[in-house]
């Protein structure tokens, strides 16, 4: 959006030095790295492994609560959420709303009987509690294997959520504009940085670096401190954010009409855009090497005489063209409903080019909400879609993603550990009436602010993942407040550090003490295994940095794959871990891998059925999770009745009451 009106903001580059936004962040980011320093200073003393990854099992209700709540809320909450209901509509209210009982599934189904379990194998992470449960390195690796693989994609598109936000706070700073010019010439000669943008991965090696210090430096305790802090900054930036849209919508609105009946009425008369490529003909020659710069707003008159104007942008650069009269092939959106036309218009004013006319078109409809004279398709189910003539959200995905936010988060090995780490019974009651406000106090908001978003900001669909802090700057320039794009952009960078640094110690605790000191050398001496877990903290982190150098498009798709496929692996082998003293190695680890081919076969069918991993084959239009979960829950009941009991010394420890322990 190099051309757009947001990166010229006033409050984004002022004079193109520091701006009161980027000092409010630089000073969120240094109390971020001040909690790290101050929780590796009070771990000095304390059983390095435990501390490090599970900080010994101290956790009190608003830590406890906070860290469990900004994990949970990843960057495709504040990213990919965000991007979805800008790109469907109020439908996403469904699509949601079951995550607000999510604390309740996860924290009461399964959360005091995995800290008494937890508690009594001595385990800190989630292959510990698996390898001591069944008495099997096996199932312990293999289960160290799966989390390795789903959280590395994860990863991934974190990374990239936090660079693009970045991106957008510091686009337009001199010293920032500065060192893209000289890292983009530095690397101009690599085929394997060949076609990224040097300000994305400018963004990429500061934000990654940064996170990967504080978490290899800190370890568990400063992740729950950052967490606790990150979680104040993602509610606060939410509830500012709410009052300040609604509020430069109901500028616009009517008398007598209020701000969110305004926003609804706008929404039902919108059509989805159009998505193709245009040749625009300009009526003088060009230049050579002339381009059309991506972001970039045109309103081309047609070739007939009296012609409408339509209103488009470029969604990639044009590239220069030869000496000649115009753009062929030129990859763009199209505006289609007149009140978003005027919208443009208004905000861009004199940016938007208008001495181009039109050439060839061709342009693609949405497969389902742009038929003929149909309206509301943003305001009722199933939403518009681009690829389903189904539509986003039918019946059968409605009950697909009730189960993936409230039941298969129960499945997330990151969920897990917290509810390893808490201090007794008392604080987790407490947490999940905190959790659940919390969430309320996120997600309802979110779908407001950006129903908004649809209204103030048209145009956004092609770079959707960039509307949280696109709407963030807006909001902020419109109200005079320049500091308060810093602390709103802090918000969703806070829950993509909340998410990374979990990530960060799951991995590096599997390979540290699942693989190493486990299976290689059970004698390690507490030195080396400091030593090794600040180094694979930061191997890893640096290959998730490398990975995200060209990541997948879809940040939200990432992040329901990793999720589902996750929980169809991991919830019924652990629910029949904890709960059912007959479960044996056998049956769960049928459990685990049957959840493991049944939901990645859908990702594949889709290959084929679809055209893409990322939009899977539906089984009678129902999500992988679905299948996934049942194939599961299945294959480890038939299984283990099958299979032999497990030892009766097993069953003692994990089921006799004498073997319970203090804490929950």
């Amino acid at each position: 959006m190099s051309s757009g009106h947001l990166l010229s903001s006033p409050v984004v580059a002022a004079a193109g030095g520091f701006t009161p936004a980027l000092v409010t962040f630089l000073l969120y980011t240094l109390a971020v790295f001040s909690l790290a320093i101050i929780a590796n200073h009070l771990r000095k003393g304390s059983d390095f492994l435990s501390e490090y990854f599970i900080g010994n099992r101290g956790l009190g209700v608003w830590a406890f609560a906070l860290t469990f709540a900004a994990t949970s809320a990843s960057g495709g909450s504040f990213t990919g959420f965000p991007s979805k209901i800008y790109s469907h509509g109020w439908i996403l209210g469904l699509w949601i709303g079951s995550y607000i009982v999510f604390p309740i599934c996860t924290m009461g189904f399964i959360g005091k009987r995995l800290n008494q379990v937890a508690r009594r194998s001595g385990a800190i992470t989630v292959p510990d509690v698996i390898r001591d449960r069944f008495r099997s390195a096996s199932f312990g690796l293999l289960a160290v294997a799966l989390i390795v693989f789903f959280m590395s994609f994860n990863l991934i598109a974190q990374f990239k959520a936090g660079s693009l936000m970045l991106k957008t706070l510091l686009d337009g700073v001199a010293v920032f504009e500065s060192a893209t010019d000289y890292l983009g010439a530095s690397l101009g000669g690599l085929s394997f940085f060949e076609g990224v943008d040097p300000a994305y991965l400018l963004c990429l090696l500061g934000f990654g670096l940064a996170v990967v210090a504080y978490t290899t430096y800190g370890g568990f305790q400063a992740v729950v401190w950052t967490d606790v802090m990150q979680g104040i900054v993602m509610v606060c930036g939410v509830i500012v954010m709410l009052p300040l849209a609604l509020y430069l919508v109901g500028q616009q609105a009517p008398e007598g009409v209020g701000s969110l009946e305004h926003a609804t009425l706008r929404m039902a008369e919108m059509s989805p855009p159009r998505k193709g490529t245009a040749t625009f003909l300009s009526p003088t020659p060009l230049e050579e090497g002339a381009s059309l710069d991506k972001g970039a707003w045109i309103l081309a008159s047609g070739a007939a005489e009296g012609a409408e104007a339509r209103l488009f942008r470029i969604i990639d650069d044009s590239g220069g063209v030869a000496a000649g009269t115009g753009w062929p092939g030129v990859k763009g959106l199209e505006i289609t409903t007149v009140g978003d036309r005027e919208q443009v218009l208004k905000n861009e004013g004199d940016r938007v080019r208008r001495d181009l006319t039109l050439g060839e078109l061709a342009l693609e409809d949405y497969a389902y909400g742009a038929e003929e004279g149909r309206k509301g398709v943003y305001v009722t189910g199933p939403g518009p879609s681009p690829s389903s003539d189904a539509g986003f959200l039918p019946l059968s995905l409605v009950i697909s993603f009730f189960f993936m936010w409230a039941i298969s988060g129960s499945g997330q090995p990151s969920s897990m550990v917290r509810l390893m780490a808490f201090n007794n019974t008392v604080t987790l009651r407490r947490s999940i009436f905190t959790v659940a406000i919390y969430y309320s106090l996120i997600y309802f908001p979110l779908v407001i602010i950006f129903c908004c978003a649809r209204v103030l900001m048209p145009g956004m669909d092609a770079e959707s993942d960039r509307i949280m802090p696109a709407m963030a700057v807006f909001l902020t320039e419109n109200v005079g407040a320049g500091w308060l794009a810093g602390l709103l952009i802090a918000a969703p960078f806070a829950a993509v550090m909340s998410t990374v640094d979990s990530f960060l110690l799951m991995i590096s605790s599997g390979l540290v003490r699942d693989i190493y000191q486990r299976n290689m050398n059970p004698g390690a001496s507490e030195r080396r295994l400091k030593w090794l877990s600040y180094l694979f903290t930061l191997v890893v982190g640096a290959a998730a940095l490398l990975g995200a150098v060209n990541p997948p498009q879809f940040l939200q798709d990432i992040i329901v794959y990793t999720g589902s496929g996750l929980a169809a692996c991991f919830l019924a082998p652990v629910v029949y871990a904890i709960y059912w003293p007959r479960s044996n190695v056998e049956g769960c680890m049928a459990g685990m891998l049957g959840g493991f081919a049944a939901h990645l076969s859908m990702y594949v069918g889709g290959i084929w059925a679809n055209g893409s991993f990322f939009r899977p084959y539906r089984l009678m239009e129902f999500d992988p999770i679905i299948v996934g979960l049942l194939v599961s829950f299945v294959a480890g009941y038939v299984v283990t009745r099958l299979g032999p009991p497990p030892p009766e010394d097993l069953v003692r420890k994990y089921f006799h009451k004498s073997g319970s322990s203090s804490g929950a």
